[in-house]
């Protein structure tokens, strides 16, 4: 009975030790997103940071060229005090290097589409030192909702970020957002397919406390940022106009002039039908004698609004 006894206690112990040992004996790369998180967070909690910083790291990737460009950048600057390379180095934002670099490869923390990383672990790393009001709504901001990591717009190994240069933001911004850059290139639109007006202008790709991510309180405050003119106030106002300057304009570009949405009189008659004019003779709107020209703009030019004492149908 006894040796029975031993021998199952003896059946357990190896069957935890051969599962303890499988365990370990996952490779590192077969480890899911969730598990190399936990991994990390083990390797922070250890803090096996190495005592020859960035030159451990450079023995193996000093001859990768897109690591070597983070000494051409702002975060590769060893005389500032802001820049991680002054700091921990290469170690600030990949995470203490443990036995990386000892057999065993243990994963550093990597960013990019080819990061098992969630979004929200990668940003993490950046929000560190990336803490400055302008990241103030970034947690409620399309972008983070929709789980974009900063590594996804922003290069940081190299001399210049594209989403930090006014000639190439747009290409950023564009490459995911492929409907406003077809509007962009139509033939109505801001200069902004010149690069003589960026994306950033405007929004704010870190969140804001506006709708669509402005800079400004209101497309209106926005829009106004340039086109003063038509601040007002002004003695007859167009109820569209004071209100949202979208209504009738598509702010990235159209086919019609003036960036509207549908030309007139369509446009004008979606609020403006039936308008009393005795000239028309057909039914149907835009099928009429307003259909030539400028439409309802050949009488009604002032459409922004008018100070003229007899301007109240805006003709003057």
């Amino acid at each position: 009975m006894i040796y029975r006894v031993f021998y199952n206690l003896l059946c357990g112990v190896i069957t935890v030790l051969c599962l303890s040992l499988s365990a370990h004996a996952v490779p590192w790369q077969n480890l899911t997103g969730e598990q190399l998180e936990q991994k990390l967070a083990e390797k922070f909690s250890a803090g096996e940071y190495s005592s020859k910083g960035a030159d451990s790291c450079l023995m193996c990737h000093r001859k990768d060229e897109a690591v070597m460009a983070i000494f051409d950048g702002t975060h590769g600057m060893m005389n500032s005090k802001q820049s991680p390379m002054a700091g921990l180095q290469c170690e600030a934002c990949h995470g203490p290097q443990g036995k990386h670099n000892r057999g065993g490869k243990e994963p550093m923390i990597a960013f990019g589409t080819d990061s098992k990383l969630s979004a929200s672990a990668q940003n993490s790393v950046c929000q560190g030192c990336h803490n400055d009001p302008k990241q103030m709504a970034w947690h409620s901001s399309t972008h983070n909702l929709e789980e974009v990591a900063c590594a996804d717009c922003h290069t940081l190994h190299s001399a210049k970020d594209p989403a930090l240069d006014k000639l190439s933001v747009n290409d950023t911004c564009s490459s995911c957002h492929t409907k406003e850059k077809a509007d962009m290139n139509k033939r109505s639109s801001h200069p902004l397919k010149w690069d003589q007006m960026t994306c950033i202008d405007c929004h704010s790709p870190h969140g804001s406390m506006s709708e669509s991510a402005l800079n400004k309180p209101t497309i209106n405050d926005t829009c106004y940022s340039c086109h003063s003119e038509k601040r007002g106030p002004v003695l007859w106002e167009h109820a569209p106009v004071t209100e949202n300057c979208v209504t009738c304009h598509n702010p990235h570009g159209s086919v019609n002039e003036g960036m509207l949405k549908s030309r007139a009189p369509q446009l004008c008659q979606q609020c403006h039908a039936p308008d009393g004019h005795a000239s028309r003779v057909v039914q149907e709107p835009g099928m009429d004698a307003f259909g030539g020209g400028k439409s309802c703009l050949n009488c009604h030019s002032k459409i922004h609004g008018s100070n003229h004492p007899s301007g109240s149908l805006l003709q003057r």
